[in-house]
């Protein structure tokens, strides 16, 4: 697989990581830690080399997961974790990102990663209640220890992103884009584009729906994440299909998947833009591993963004009680 470069970092990383949360949270039923196992080391194989997971994915069972798989192959990958949130009795009860604990949190998912460095540590949501500044001196401090390599932040907006870079420059910022997704075009990719700073984004399949398996039929467990996203209503799920009915389009044209051609959208958008697709089935994770080889050209990608152009996305990506951990 291609390698891309985060930003003005020299963090090179596969043109398609991992996303790992599924494997243990938010998207259950989960598979058997035994078979990720296996599919953690055939990503590998496969030329994936950039992985993501976080403390609060589980809590912290992903992180172990994540170790225990990929310890082997250590000097091979590049293992983003993130930290920020208070977890009590296993659940996340708030934000946390005060120096101390984002001290605590590095040292415990080093032990759980089963290394001696975090190749990237990202703030996983803006706490207000702590200066950014406090935040990437910490993360800086850190770095100067050896024990993390690169800052990130994750879902944060203009103003924290500038502040926290002018402290410690920020290598990559990890917020939603895809199709469905669009906001970060108006000011976050200028941003991170003016700054030098590279764009991880997460869901780029919008949780599954832009692959074309899920519509208005749909069933999600009650613990499934997307059970209380608007977006995920049926009426919505109706609304959205011309989402996936345009990339539908291209796909057959070129003989690809719905999902191959979304995530190839996305790469094309620039260079320094590394989605992380999850999955926790091997074809699937071939069939997204297929995107980085997929080449839209500027009339298709012309013909996409004039199509989707026209398609109101309906329903909000959060529900009320989520959307208040997002900065802005």
């Amino acid at each position: 697989m291609q390698k891309r470069i985060l930003g003005n970092s020299n963090l090179e990383v596969s043109a398609l990581g991992l996303g790992c949360m599924g494997m243990s949270f938010s998207f259950p039923p989960f598979p058997e830690k035994k078979d990720m196992i296996v599919m953690l080391r055939k990503a590998v194989e496969k030329g994936v080399t950039f992985f993501d997971t976080a403390e609060v994915y589980g809590p912290f069972t992903n992180e172990e997961l994540v170790g225990e798989a990929l310890q082997p192959l250590r000097k091979e990958v590049v293992i983003a974790t993130k930290f920020g949130w208070e977890i009590n009795d296993g659940k996340m009860v708030g934000l946390n990102s005060r120096p101390e604990q984002i001290r605590r949190v590095a040292e415990a998912s080093l032990k759980r990663l089963r290394t001696d460095v975090i190749d990237l540590f990202y703030q996983h949501r803006v706490d207000p209640n702590v200066p950014i500044e406090d935040v990437a001196g910490t993360v800086k401090d850190l770095i100067k220890e050896g024990k993390v390599r690169h800052f990130g932040m994750s879902e944060a907006g203009v103003k924290n992103i500038r502040r926290a870079h002018a402290e410690q420059p920020v290598t990559t910022l990890q917020s939603e884009y895809s199709l469905w997704w669009r906001e970060p075009e108006n000011e976050i990719i200028p941003t991170l584009e003016e700054l030098g700073i590279g764009f991880v984004p997460f869901s780029p399949l919008g949780r599954g729906f832009l692959t074309g398996k899920i519509d208005e039929n749909t069933k999600f467990e009650s613990t499934d994440f997307r059970s209380s996203v608007p977006r995920f209503s049926v009426e919505n799920r109706k609304a959205n299909k011309a989402v996936v009915d345009l990339l539908s389009a291209i796909a057959i044209t070129k003989e690809v998947t719905p999902a191959q051609v979304a995530l190839a959208w996305l790469l094309a958008q620039k260079p320094w833009i590394v989605p992380i697709p999850g999955t926790t089935k091997l074809h699937r994770l071939e069939e997204n591993i297929g995107a980085a080889n997929l080449r839209l050209s500027a009339d298709e990608l012309n013909q996409i963004d004039k199509a989707a152009s026209k398609i109101k996305i309906e329903g909000d990506r959060y529900s009320e009680a989520t959307q208040k951990w997002v900065d802005r």
